[in-house]
């Protein structure tokens, strides 16, 4: 399976890790070419065995991506004509636009993804970045924004959905209605962003975070994913403690070589005083 097809993102695979990145000058619009696109990378990399975690990030150092096409508001038509493919998440999307279901399809990816920000993500360049599992910033080079209600709309790509969990009703409101920029200390702050990083540390953060995930079965992930997914889904805490339940029978008990690593790292010194001041060391070293 190849990548090389696209003219508005490029993609590298390095150890089950997808570098994707967005590059669609003069200031990374999400026009046609990026939504199509990524509409088709989506539904390929989904069925790809290689990919356990994908990183979306820019080549542009000021814009991530600076909105949706404002052509589509101009002449309207035009987004009917977006790439609108059959193969989804399996729920009903007859209600949802091109864009939307973009973001479903991204939400229902069995990798992890995250996104690594920096420049301006305004409309829906923040709602691509909501739509991942995780975001990291580079602290005073990332400015976030929903600036729909400037023009005379709302979010339409999943911005009204996608932000209330993350930072609660009154914020997204503050975020929709207000419509201003944010920075990434602030985005930190409201649990926008997972966390705002000095710029120089993104890169090595974000990469040694992506490998690690990788490293791990992919059975790992998916139980991880539809655990913590439950979460926002169950009606209940006991719901969801069974669906937890449900997803840790898919992994335990772990494979031999794993259990054999365990009982490597409590002869080094794992569930002693000493070891479990640094229990991660402990684990990196049978790892």
């Amino acid at each position: 399976m190849t990548y090389d097809r696209y003219t508005g993102l490029r993609v590298a695979i390095d150890a089950g890790v997808a570098h994707v990145t967005l590059d669609n000058p003069p200031v990374n619009m999400l026009d046609a070419t990026l939504i199509n696109e990524l509409h088709d990378f989506v539904g390929a990399v989904r069925e790809d065995e290689r990919v356990r975690v994908m990183v979306l990030q820019s080549a542009d150092p000021d814009f991530f991506v600076a909105h949706v096409d404002l052509g589509f508001m101009l002449n309207p038509q035009t987004f009917g004509e977006l790439a609108n493919p059959g193969a989804g998440t399996g729920a009903d999307e007859s209600l949802v636009n091109p864009v939307q279901k973009l973001m479903l399809r991204l939400r229902a990816l069995p990798q992890v993804t995250i996104a690594k920000l920096a420049g301006r993500l305004r409309g829906g360049g923040n709602e691509l970045a909501m739509a991942l599992d995780m975001r990291f910033a580079a602290r005073g080079r990332t400015w976030l924004a929903q600036p729909e209600t400037r023009m005379g709309i709302i979010p339409g790509g999943g911005g009204t959905q996608l932000l209330p969990p993350l930072v609660g009703r009154a914020r997204a409101l503050e975020v929709i209605l207000g419509a201003s920029l944010f920075d990434a200390e602030t985005a930190e702050r409201y649990g926008w962003i997972n966390r705002a990083l000095p710029a120089g540390e993104l890169d090595d953060f974000v990469d040694t975070l992506a490998h690690r995930i990788a490293a791990l079965r992919p059975e790992q992930i998916a139980a991880a994913k539809a655990a913590v997914g439950a979460a926002a889904t169950s009606e209940s805490l006991l719901e969801g403690l069974g669906e937890e339940s449900k997803a840790l029978g898919g992994v335990y008990p772990a494979p031999v070589a794993v259990v054999e690593r365990m009982r490597a790292a409590v002869a080094a010194g794992a569930q002693t005083r000493e070891g479990e001041l640094d229990l991660e060391a402990s684990l990196d070293r049978v790892g």
